[in-house]
């Protein structure tokens, strides 16, 4: 059932990046605490467990598979739920189950644990999206920009955990890494708290003259090039997320080290929205989403070249600064093509297929690395997939419904 929408209050521009600034907090834990974080805490889990690369990939594939899962659910019932509903019970979900990750030790309780943390995740960053959009209705130019702001809050997530968690891992050893999960669903029901307040003020986008019972009947299929290339993102970057930290380790990294480069691609992730704002709001979105594709490959290309400590920090700042510039991108395709009440359904729909190519991703990339004894090989998979998307993407046609924004 649809929570009453708000009156759209005028709101100044400060207040309105204030506004998506908290309901960022929820990318931070749907994102950043319940799927990315993974990667910093995976060799702690890996030396205290006894797992090989296979067993380390199908934990986050199970997440992916969950992302899945969670997509479809999302496009079903965001029609009779609405967007705010399914953020906040999405946000409080996947908090309880980052915090139960850390509550158990055996492998196939995780694997529930992460493909829950999946459904939950993703119902609120679809929801979330579609929200960041009508945060300033007044001033639909600017939309970009709060939508940018909203898919920054991973950078957040990615500075915290890159400042704390390798400190806790090594202090505590690596039996540790079930303190980080329980601190991360902590951190994570604290957040709660600002970001159902944002939501809580935002506009359903899924009310209106158009009515919810519209937000269905709009097509994607003119939107083909920009859904094959998000497969490719979802393909391509869970690969280099999912074992870039194990590849550092592997080639000698130390804690100090590991730390610079998630602290870099924390920063780098919070600036990103600001470095690619004027892009996202001028460009066509087909192009936008090709460069920020082409950025991700050129930063996770650097790696397997060298494991030095310039070359992660160069990969780490334009992987970071460019990695939540697509579901930014992807979400503003949306916005342009379709009209509001459809927003969630299709930024659902989208998540879908982004979903599914990112499940193959790290059990690949792990089977790869057992089978060649080494990440390299399914490290340049992922290179080569995301080289692919941005070329793809350059292919999507701008379409728009109604009057084209004033940038």
């Amino acid at each position: 059932m649809n929570l009453p929408s708000p009156a759209a209050p005028e709101r100044t521009l400060l207040q309105g990046f204030a506004l998506a600034f908290m309901l960022s907090l929820g990318v931070t834990v749907s994102n950043s605490f319940a799927r990315m974080a993974y990667a910093l805490v995976l060799p702690s889990m890996r030396a205290d467990l006894g797992w090989n690369y296979t067993q380390s990939g199908w934990l986050n594939t199970a997440n992916a598979i969950g992302y899945l899962i969670g997509a479809v659910l999302t496009r079903v019932l965001i029609r009779h739920t609405g967007n705010r509903s399914m953020f906040i019970v999405g946000v409080l979900a996947t908090a309880l189950t980052v915090l139960a990750t850390g509550l158990t030790r055996d492998i196939a309780w995780l694997g529930v644990w992460r493909c829950a943390s999946g459904i939950c995740g993703a119902t609120a960053f679809i929801a979330g999206g579609a929200l960041s959009g009508n945060i300033l209705p007044a001033q639909p130019q600017r939309a970009g920009t709060t939508i940018a702001i909203y898919f920054g809050g991973g950078g957040l997530g990615f500075l915290l955990c890159g400042v704390l968690l390798p400190i806790m891992l090594e202090v505590g050893g690596p039996a540790a890494w079930q303190q980080a999960w329980v601190g991360m669903g902590g951190a994570s029901l604290v957040m709660l708290v600002a970001c159902t307040w944002a939501a809580w003020r935002i506009a359903e986008p899924n009310s209106g003259p158009e009515g919810e019972s519209q937000s269905g009947s709009h097509s994607v299929s003119r939107l083909k090039a920009g859904i094959v290339a998000y497969i490719a993102f979802g393909l391509g970057y869970i690969g280099y997320m999912t074992f870039v930290i194990a590849w550092m380790r592997d080639h000698g990294a130390s804690t100090g080290e590991v730390i610079a480069m998630w602290t870099t691609f924390g920063v780098a992730s919070i600036l990103g929205p600001w470095i690619w704002r004027i892009p996202l709001n001028t460009w066509i979105p087909g192009r936008m989403l090709s460069a920020a594709l082409a950025t991700l490959a050129l930063g996770a290309v650097l790696p397997l070249f060298s494991a030095g400590m310039l070359s992660m920090l160069v990969s780490a700042t334009l992987f970071g600064a460019s990695m939540w510039n697509i579901p930014g991108s992807v979400t503003h395709l949306v916005k342009r093509a379709l009209p509001k009440p459809a927003w969630g359904s299709a930024v659902a729909t989208f998540t879908i297929y982004f979903a599914a190519g990112q499940i193959a991703g790290p059990v690949m990339t792990g089977a790869l690395a057992d089978l060649f004894g080494g990440l390299g090989t399914g490290l340049a998979l992922s290179v080569g997939v995301l080289a692919v998307g941005s070329v793809i993407a350059l292919a999507q046609r701008d379409e728009v419904h109604g009057e084209k924004p004033v940038v």
